[in-house]
């Protein structure tokens, strides 16, 4: 008996090492409301980490907007739809990845209709989307990082491949059965919230001695 009260005593501080290791997403905390950031800023005016943080947040949201969307219209209207279907899962990890680096923040989309099961938020995001906000939401986080929840809204040219099933092609319910099984993403209406783009900005470094 003795002996195990030993080891009790012994173990909780580490167990409390290893909470502070690994802040839970609690710690994050919504910033106060404002509105959304214009993504415009003249070239060359400021690093990039002095750069407000949910300005870098709306800018990497709009630049992985633009490529995913032009690649596919692209190919949409070169090859189909269902050819872009396919071109969406090779291409939109690399694309994020891309404007990750760019940006230099984490980036992704998320839904509480996932098409692809690896679009799961992250671990921070989870808890504020449990009541799917239609509004952006900016979060400090516990180490200086900013996070931005920014609603996707479902546009007329993605019906092709969200809308009701009997608005999809034949042909792409074909390639959606076959490539993602567990599809849950279709049965949107225009306009209606299809999910969110997640940024998670670093804590600025520049006003820090080296």
């Amino acid at each position: 008996m003795k002996y195990d009260l030993f080891l009790l005593v012994l173990l909780l501080p580490l167990a409390g090492c290893s909470a502070e290791k690994k802040p839970s997403a609690a710690a994050w905390k919504v910033l106060p409301e404002a509105p959304q950031p214009s993504s415009t800023l003249p070239a060359g005016t400021a690093p990039i980490d002095a750069i407000d943080p949910k300005l870098r947040a709306v800018q990497a949201r709009d630049a992985l907007f633009q490529a995913l969307s032009s690649r596919l219209m692209q190919v949409v209207q070169s090859e189909g739809p269902a050819a872009a279907i396919a071109v969406c899962q090779a291409e939109a990890p690399g694309l994020a990845h891309q404007i990750s680096q760019e940006h230099q923040v984490k980036i992704g989309r998320t839904s509480f209709k996932l098409r692809n099961p690896a679009n799961q938020p992250p671990d921070w995001a989870a808890p504020f989307l449990k009541d799917k906000p239609e509004k952006p939401l900016f979060l400090q986080g516990p180490e200086g990082q900013t996070g931005a929840i920014l609603p996707i809204r479902l546009q007329q040219q993605c019906l092709m491949c969200h809308g009701q099933p009997d608005q999809i092609p034949p042909a792409v319910l074909t390639v959606l059965q076959s490539r993602y099984p567990h599809d849950q993403a279709t049965g949107f209406a225009e306009d209606e919230l299809r999910g969110w783009f997640w940024v998670e900005v670093p804590a600025s470094t520049t006003s820090q001695e080296p």
